[in-house]
């Protein structure tokens, strides 16, 4: 089998690349190891997605935000970052930038979902699910993916396998990796206090809580803790559950009660040394897989497979070559660009407010108070959540 660009995984990322290259007339074959049905309807994973404006408008151009209902996509009008219990919290808002929301959230598999609808219907796009992809071996003009069922020899190949690629580590590619030493329990609580589309982001000592609105009267629960404390809480019986919550939150939404299943996510942040080899590209987690804690994760992997989007078709134009040696090295200089600093702030902050010793608490404590005076600041990280601008 022959084509243009072989993606290996077909989750949020790849599928998202393999409609930016189709649009630009490429032939796309995606290989995928979960079977058919995981694609074409995928099961709710516990996770919501934070959507940017510019992620949104990739979503858009795509045809696969069309394909989202209405009532899965929720506004989010403001963001509060709190520390402790009764301290004063920083907050963001659109106060003043003429748009209705700072973002959208979007549970994941409904993005899924979505994705998969739009690439079933394009000719352009091969999907073959519940394949292995053995490697990529290097030809004289291409790269073969050799995969069961049959290889596919094409011009370029894409890793877009999650944040443990073996792919990436096939390719000879190694990657930075950040263990938080701590799990995230993600699911849906129904509470009888209204939201008013506010998410909270909540440091406690020994905690870490978010509380994401959703359409329905409920929220996306996210809390970290220590693995062991997080899968007592995962297997913990209903009544007890909600019990538990409520107190940890301090029955700030009333009361509240499981209305989902409950997932569970070691916290481990991803960054490869290289984004590119020869004809040979990461995109999404494979890439960069950033700690949740900005919520820019998804984001980024939608900006990825933009960038690599835009110079394939720069240098189809130039030379009619996909993935020549140029396209690749403009993609990973632009690609580490807009991700080194984000994914280094990120640990940063993760760190700092994950930490329980005094010195941290005292010292996130002052931050967010002097943070939410400073105009300037809060008009910066309020353009970076929403993301506005286009890439160029």
């Amino acid at each position: 089998m022959r084509s243009d660009v072989t993606i290996i995984g077909g989750g949020p990322a790849g599928l998202a690349t393999a409609l930016s290259l189709d649009a630009a007339g490429l032939s796309v074959t995606v290989l995928e190891r979960a079977p058919l049905a995981a694609l074409a309807d995928p099961a709710f994973d516990g996770r919501e997605i934070a959507l940017t404006h510019h992620a949104v408008s990739i979503l858009r151009g795509s045809g696969a935000w069309a394909r989202i209902p209405d009532i899965g996509i929720s506004l989010l009008r403001e963001a509060r970052v709190e520390t402790g219990r009764h301290n004063h919290p920083l907050t963001f808002d659109t106060h003043g930038t003429g748009v209705e929301a700072l973002g959208y959230l979007v549970s994941n598999h409904l993005i899924r979902r979505a994705l998969y609808e739009e690439v079933a219907s394009r000719p352009g796009i091969v999907v073959r699910a519940g394949v292995a992809t053995r490697r990529v071996r290097d030809d004289s003009d291409g790269v073969t993916v050799l995969a069961e069922g049959g290889d596919v020899a094409c011009r370029l190949a894409i890793a877009a396998d999650g944040r443990f690629s073996d792919i990436r580590r096939l390719r000879g590619i190694g990657a930075i990796i950040h263990d938080f030493h701590r799990a995230m329990l993600v699911c849906r609580m129904a509470h009888e206090s209204p939201h008013h589309h506010v998410a909270t982001q909540w440091f406690d000592d020994g905690q870490t809580v978010a509380l994401l609105p959703v359409n329905g009267g409920a929220s996306s629960l996210v809390l970290t803790l220590p693995p062991d404390q997080i899968e007592t809480l995962r297997t913990m019986d209903r009544d007890r559950f909600n019990a538990d919550i409520m107190a940890r939150i301090g029955n700030r939404l009333g009361e509240m009660r499981l209305v989902s299943t409950r997932h569970v996510y070691p916290l481990r942040a991803v960054y490869a040394h290289r984004f590119a080899a020869r004809r040979f590209a990461l995109i999404g987690d494979a890439a960069v897989g950033m700690h949740p804690i900005t919520a820019h994760g998804f984001n980024l992997g939608l900006k990825g497979q933009e960038i690599l989007a835009q110079e394939i078709v720069a240098g189809m134009a130039r030379d009619g070559d996909p993935g020549s040696a140029r396209v690749l090295r403009r993609f990973e200089a632009r690609h580490r660009m807009a991700t080194a600093p984000l994914f280094a702030a990120t640990n940063g902050i993760a760190t700092l407010y994950t930490r329980d010793e005094a010195p941290f608490r005292q010292l996130r404590r002052a931050g967010l108070r002097v943070a939410d005076s400073l105009a300037p600041f809060k008009a910066a990280v309020t353009n970076m959540l929403m993301d506005n601008k286009k890439t160029a």
